[in-house]
């Protein structure tokens, strides 16, 4: 029996999908246990939510580094038939500008080669900006309007960037802003040059990107955070004030965030800290047992 906010619940399952109203860090030793976490969250809520063609889930999918491994273990669990994507509407978080939509290191490309190609999504259901777009306000414009008409997005997939910006809103993005065109820090297009055989200048200048406050209005929100060079932006989003200089503080509002870590990504946090989220956490550690 699990008892949380007054409410009593019987099972674990029932405690995994309740709205909870505090933010939840489950920290796992490396990145292979974050990733098969995070896809076993994300297979759950899916099926708990029992998608149709006319009510359908509304997924939000970043790109980068950070959710490969869930995306492979997605994957398997489709496969496998333990989660179907028939019934799943997605919305990803970005876009570069200027870059053909084909290009090997556009989004379009990494979510196809390495996500949707390999499940079984229908592709009129699949949503990505398109930042060569003529009217760059109209597309982001009606970015926003198209995940209004589906009542919003149920659960928004994301990474974080060192700098601790989510999405591409760079330190000082309004915690309210909504999709619109955004100009790259160095920062981020030196950690992204990694893609562009570690040249800066093959690197775009801007993106288009879902807002702070557009990741904000989703139902849920899921972000991976691994790695030492995460552990700044791990501590600022759950020991520091909220501020647009760190977005991802913004977190700290929602009534329903919940954060995946390794332990490099936690080498910042308070001890006192670190062991409180080990210790209310602990009977759900387990990737197996949010299935």
């Amino acid at each position: 029996m699990y008892i949380c906010n007054s409410i009593i619940f019987n099972s674990k399952s029932e405690l995994s999908f309740i709205t909870f109203t505090y933010m939840r860090l489950i920290i796992e030793p490396d990145y292979e246990n974050v990733s098969k976490w995070a896809a076993a969250y994300v297979a759950a809520r899916i099926n708990e939510a029992k998608p149709t063609e006319e009510h359908p889930f509304v997924l939000g999918c970043p790109t980068g580094s950070s959710p490969l491994g869930m995306y492979r273990e997605l994957i398997r669990l489709n496969k496998e038939g333990v989660v179907s994507f028939k019934n799943v509407v997605t919305f990803n978080m970005d876009e570069y500008c200027g870059i053909p939509r084909d290009h090997e290191q556009s989004y379009y490309t990494f979510m196809w080669t390495n996500f949707f190609n390999q499940i079984d999504i229908k592709k009129e259901n699949v949503n990505i900006l398109n930042g060569n777009a003529k009217n760059i306000e109209a597309e982001c414009a009606a970015y926003e309007a198209k995940i209004a008409s589906y009542g919003g997005i149920d659960l928004f997939l994301g990474g974080v960037g060192p700098d601790g910006h989510i999405a591409f809103n760079e330190p000082g993005s309004a915690l309210t802003s909504k999709t619109r065109q955004k100009t790259l820090t160095r920062d981020t297009i030196i950690a992204n040059s990694r893609f562009f055989d570690n040249n800066v200048d093959l690197v775009p200048k801007t993106a288009l990107t879902v807002g702070v406050g557009t990741i904000m209005a989703a139902k849920s929100v899921l972000l991976i955070v691994n790695g030492h060079n995460k552990a700044r932006a791990l501590k600022h989003g759950v020991e520091g004030g909220i501020s647009q200089m760190w977005t991802i503080s913004a977190l700290q509002m929602h009534p329903k965030a919940l954060i995946v870590a390794d332990d490099a990504a936690c080498e910042e946090l308070k001890v006192g800290t670190y062991r409180y989220f080990k210790d209310i956490e602990s009977a759900n550690l387990d990737p197996s047992s949010q299935l």
